[in-house]
């Protein structure tokens, strides 16, 4: 809502109420504190003696094995492939740790959202208000998500994934 008021020139609203620099703050944060949960934890896994030593495959696959750990535990169940010795005090800890903040400090900037918005009084719609039932906002928000989501995992799964790919490719 925030870009789509910017593009028109006005002020963005939502649910009638409208949205200012701290909501976006806030979003901002919620936004990124699943990514760089996973991208923080898995170069600390892929640095660090005890993480390197968790990994049963070399290159490319045993990048993989601690992306999709830390991606599993900041933003689900904390599963890991099974070449990922993930029983080690070392994962245990910062898997720990992502699962938590994954979960919990999510939970915060949306309440503080929440709670702002509950604070602001009701304006009317105006001209260039972007109605949220529409498929033009439908189409912005699938856009947003798509264009965050690329551009903060494409350069790790180009890492890991693809190079592992293109390696069986061209082991053929």
């Amino acid at each position: 809502m925030f870009v789509a008021g910017l593009m028109v020139g006005r002020t963005p609203e939502y649910l009638g109420k409208k949205i200012e620099a701290y909501e976006m703050k806030m979003s901002s944060l919620v936004i990124l504190i699943t990514p760089a949960l996973v991208l923080i934890g898995t170069s600390i896994g892929v640095v660090t003696a005890a993480g390197k030593a968790g990994m049963a495959n070399p290159g490319a696959h045993g990048f993989s094995e601690v992306l999709y750990a830390f991606s599993s535990a900041s933003n689900n169940n904390g599963s890991a492939f099974a070449g990922l010795s993930a029983n080690t005090p070392f994962y245990n800890t910062a898997l720990g740790i992502a699962m938590l903040f994954g979960r919990y400090w999510l939970a915060v900037p949306v309440l503080a959202i929440a709670g702002a918005l509950a604070r602001k009084k009701t304006v009317p719609a105006g001209a260039g208000t972007l109605p949220t039932h529409t498929p033009l906002f439908v189409g912005l928000l699938i856009g947003v998500v798509i264009l965050v989501g690329a551009l903060t995992f494409v350069p790790a799964l180009a890492l890991g994934p693809i190079v592992e790919h293109l390696n069986l490719i061209a082991a053929k």
